[in-house]
């Protein structure tokens, strides 16, 4: 047995400190709320207040504008329940629903991490927002921070008799990774939990938290809807004579990177072994612990746990994985992916439930024009005929559907313009974009706002090659920090400025290679008319059944980027 290091002593990074000094999570964010002077919280309770499930925003489309008037920024916060595997109920979607209209925008976002979000909330409903969301039986802690975030696992139980067993497993570890602070219920829902003399404790978190935010998923192949190697943490479902029997093991995803800092860099998660269901959340705890005492706590853009990997060596991390938990990861199994979309329309599952998967674009609940969803929505809700199930790809399944009630949902859907018959595009359906702007304070660029738009011309060109339903992979996010996983994308568009992207190539279908850089700083003409030469390269080389991300590739127009690894 190799001699395994210590963990570095660090000079501990600014948030470092805070947390420190918060006394578990609590900071002044009591005194902050009640401060009626301004639209803000203090400064460092931006930062613990993302704990508690909420970030602090600006609309940045009226920044120029209230500076030149001398009005402080129009502050709001960004509000994220953690749903693990994405399951809510019909009350919980009332409830979400209503919360959207009466303190937010108006709308519900469905992220990419299976989660809920309501954008535009003000200060002074901040504890009214979180408050109707715990009266759910959901909550909003360590949605954000530095914690293990939301849980997530294919939710669609149409795609496979093991789905119902590894979304509870993922409640399991949510559970068990869960932080043990009374912080967020003294805070928000007024309770006193501590009683006199006793302090908080985290046991698996520490005191300190993680050095940076932790995202674990599971995936059931040959699905991988939850982008599984994009995590610091992946389980990959192993079934034997249709029962779950275990998981493979994969380490040190990550999608986010800097400009300029080639110190950064997106990475997909080593398969480091198998093992057993009843040894998992073990071995899950482990890989948390050893993240949490190894991980870089002087530099934030190098703490998450791909960094960590890099510098200790796989090997040598699961050493410390399997000595600190005394079990030995079996070789890794055989399994298959071939897709991480989304699929649509009706499947039914063993149980003779059926499920229908929803097309969403970018994750966004509204009422637009004559394609009402968010009215759909709510009218399926209030007869509770099915559950609402969030993907990992912003999408909606509803689920639990009885045979007698498919005619209804379906008629329910078409009143409000849901028709589940209109043919969409293959690089429509399969499009991811992040928020960005006008709220992200991060983002460079549009994309949420923008990508439909694109789409739309892409689809143009797409439509003279006769490729309109074929698969193809479009990812955009505003910054490089991967939200929307735009390193997965065949087609990858990261925002260097407003209005202009990176251009990235090659993904793999099933998200298991990355993409490569192509262009730089393209605009929006310089874009198709790269796409519309590549596109037509597809169309007329392509191989039978090949995918665009592989013909790129293959045809050497970019170099193959990152395999997974399996060790």
């Amino acid at each position: 047995m190799t001699k395994l290091p210590e963990p570095i002593k660090w000079t501990p990074s600014p948030v470092e400190h805070i947390k420190s000094k918060s006394n578990f999570l609590r900071g002044s964010i009591v005194a902050s709320l009640a401060d009626e002077t301004t639209g803000a919280i203090a400064a460092d309770d931006t930062q613990l207040i993302k704990f508690h499930g909420s970030y602090q925003q600006t609309d940045r489309d009226l920044d120029a504008e209230r500076k030149k008037q001398k009005l402080e920024p129009l502050y709001s916060f960004m509000i994220r329940a953690r749903v693990p595997a994405g399951l809510a109920t019909a009350d919980q979607w009332l409830v979400f629903d209503r919360l959207a209209d009466k303190y937010a925008n108006g709308t519900l976002k469905l992220t990419t991490r299976q989660a809920f979000q309501w954008h535009g909330v003000l200060k002074r409903d901040l504890k009214s927002t979180l408050r109707g969301i715990n009266a759910t039986l959901m909550d909003t802690i360590a949605a954000c921070g530095d914690v293990n975030r939301n849980v997530m696992a294919t939710s669609n139980e149409g795609l496979s008799p093991l789905v119902s067993e590894v979304a509870a497993f993922a409640q399991t570890i949510s559970d068990h990774l869960l932080p043990k602070t009374t912080a967020y219920h003294e805070i928000w829902l007024d309770k006193k939990l501590l009683t006199e003399g006793k302090v908080d404790e985290e046991p698996i978190l520490g005191k300190l938290y993680l050095p940076r935010k932790f995202k674990i998923a599971l995936a059931v192949p040959p699905y991988n809807d939850t982008d599984v190697f994009a995590n610091d943490l992946g389980l990959i479902a192993i079934e034997e004579d249709g029962k779950l029997v275990g998981f493979n093991v994969a380490i040190g995803g990550g999608m986010g990177m800097t400009f300029g800092n080639e110190e950064t860099y997106p990475r997909l998660a080593d398969v480091i072994g198998y093992v057993a269901k009843e040894q998992a959340l073990q071995v899950i705890e482990e890989v948390v612990k050893v993240q949490r005492d190894y991980g870089n706590r002087e530099n934030r853009k190098l703490s998450r746990l791909k960094y960590t990997l890099d510098r200790l060596t796989t090997p040598v991390f699961k050493e410390l994985v399997e000595t600190r938990s005394g079990i030995q990861l079996e070789a890794a199994r055989p399994y298959k992916f071939e897709q991480n979309g989304d699929v649509f329309g009706w499947r039914k599952s063993v149980r003779n439930k059926w499920f229908l998967g929803l097309f969403v674009e970018h994750g966004r609940v509204r009422d637009a024009g004559n394609y009402k969803l968010k009215s759909a929505l709510r009218d399926l809700a209030r007869i509770k005929v099915c559950d609402f199930r969030l993907t990992g790809n912003q999408g909606l399944v509803l689920g639990q559907i009885e045979e007698g009630d498919k005619l209804l949902v379906e008629k329910i859907l078409h009143k409000y313009g849901v028709d589940q018959e209109v043919q969409l595009s293959g690089i429509r359906k399969n499009a991811i974009a992040c928020v960005a702007l006008n709220t992200c304070s991060l983002a460079f660029a549009e994309a949420e706002r923008y990508l439909p738009t694109l789409n739309t011309k892409i689809e143009a060109i797409l439509a003279e090659l006769d490729l309109t339903h074929d698969d193809i992979l479009i990812r955009m996010t505003g910054c490089p920090n991967g939200c929307g996983r735009p390193f997965l994308g065949e087609i990858g568009l990261v925002g260097r400025s407003l209005g202009r992207y990176n251009l990235y190539l090659g993904a793999g279908f099933a998200g298991e290679r990355l993409n490569t850089l192509y262009k730089e700083m393209l605009d929006e003409p310089a874009i198709l008319e790269e796409l519309s030469t590549l596109l037509s390269l597809y169309a007329e080389e392509r191989e039978a059944g090949e995918r665009f991300g592989d013909f790129v590739v293959r045809a050497g127009i970019v170099a193959p980027s990152q395999a997974v690894v399996s060790y």
